[in-house]
């Protein structure tokens, strides 16, 4: 354990860290950490002050990948700055090529595991070529935002690579450099010396997911050419969540599921949309037939009256193209809903039904079919409900909120 220079601050070492769950790896010693460096192999720098449980700030080095991440958390253990370097042609320089720093209240109750995605945050993405692009996003990740492209001044653009326990004081503030603050000051003004851009959020929804369970609703044109319209949605039986988190993913993938949605403990309604798709007449002789079209986890008998995309931890939806969404990916166009913290036990139970034959907790004559595999544990009642999809690749989970902001549905549309 080394010390800074007459500040208190105990610098360890480790082989990694965890920034969503704010762990760290195996320790490593000084002269290990030493080692890795100039062998250009990972390791984690941690910088602690006396008192507090969570460090004050982390460095990821790996000089073999070329990559610097840094995380910065306040008093109460909670993240306020991320910075990216990347270690170019010349080693002996780092371009400063990412940082966000999230404002956050003094509220003590807004503790370390608190959700920061609605935190006002300030992203500034710069290239080697001196420019920088500025966004400002005052609502969080889910919100619109400004956004701007500035010119750097070189010494912003570059820092020095530090020798092995060289590491450069934690920053002043707020993090930002005063270039930024002073373009902040002015965004979105008519004395701003750059012009600055409103975009709006892909995180919501344009179309009304909801309409899919309201029984009558025209949803346009059906595969076929005809008319597509919904149908009464189907009861699927219920789901058990004793652990009161929400996974979302497909089931066949090895590893955590990639969307975890927190809930109140409990048993909750599953529902299979519905829709009649009409036949072209002149082509198919004209004909009507009933499909499946979305998957929903009910979770409160309000309306649904927005619609949102469920995001990843680290997703950004200033990333996302036209018509692109995040979610979670299935190379077996499968997936599920199921208890998060008992997800694998559940899943390798699937994968028993799916691998092994074993048909035990699978039901081919459920109806309705979406849901014909269900696994369970016995001891905590944990459930997992499977449900097919038309296509692989990624598909978005939309969570629905009633007028008050509640959580009242969480929904899977088969066909996007």
């Amino acid at each position: 354990m080394d010390r800074g220079s007459g500040t208190g601050v105990e610098v360890t070492y480790a082989q990694g860290w965890d920034p969503v769950s704010r762990t760290a790896g195996p320790e490593l010693s000084a002269a290990e950490a030493a080692a890795r460096d100039a062998a250009g192999t990972p390791y984690v720098v941690l910088h602690r002050e006396p008192g507090r449980g969570t460090p004050s700030m982390v460095r990821y080095v790996s000089w073999g990948s070329g990559v610097v991440e840094v995380w910065r958390y306040d008093g109460l253990g909670r993240p306020v700055l991320e910075a990216d370097l990347s270690l170019l042609s010349d080693e002996t320089l780092l371009l400063n090529r990412r940082l966000v720093v999230r404002s956050r209240p003094d509220d003590p109750a807004d503790g370390p595991q608190s959700d920061d995605r609605d935190l006002p945050r300030t992203v500034v993405e710069i290239s080697a070529e001196g420019r920088a692009r500025i966004s400002h996003q005052p609502q969080g990740v889910r919100g619109d935002w400004l956004e701007a492209a500035v010119a750097v001044p070189r010494e912003d653009v570059w820092s020095a690579r530090p020798a092995f326990g060289a590491w450069p004081a934690l920053p002043a503030g707020d993090g930002l450099p005063d270039w930024v603050r002073e373009h902040l000051a002015t965004a979105g003004t008519p004395g701003a010396p750059v012009p600055w851009d409103r975009r709006r959020s892909p995180v919501f929804s344009t179309v009304d997911i909801g309409a899919r369970f309201r029984p009558g609703t025209p949803l346009g044109e059906g595969p076929y050419g005809g008319p597509m319209t919904s149908a009464e949605p189907k009861p699927a039986g219920t789901l058990t969540l004793p652990g009161g988190l929400l996974a979302v993913g497909c089931p066949l993938a090895e590893g955590a599921p990639e969307i975890v949605i927190p809930v109140p403990p409990g048993e909750y309604a599953l529902d299979e949309a519905r829709a009649t798709l009409g036949g072209d007449g002149e082509r198919l002789g004209g004909w009507q037939e009933e499909e499946s079209t979305a998957l929903r986890v009910r979770l409160g008998e309000a309306p649904a009256v927005t619609w949102e995309m469920a995001l990843r931890p680290g997703d950004d939806p200033r990333h996302l193209g036209p018509g692109e969404a995040y979610g979670f990916g299935t190379d077996g166009a499968t997936g599920a809903f199921g208890d998060a913290a008992e997800w694998e036990s559940l899943r390798q139970r699937c994968l028993t039904v799916f691998e092994d034959g074993d048909f035990a907790e699978w039901d081919p004559d459920a109806e309705p079919p979406a849901f014909a595999v269900r696994t369970r544990e016995p001891a905590s009642g944990a459930e997992l409900a499977v449900f097919a999809l038309a296509s692989d690749g990624v598909h978005p989970v939309w969570l629905g909120r009633a007028r008050d902001g509640e959580l009242v549905a969480v929904v899977v549309v088969r066909d996007a």
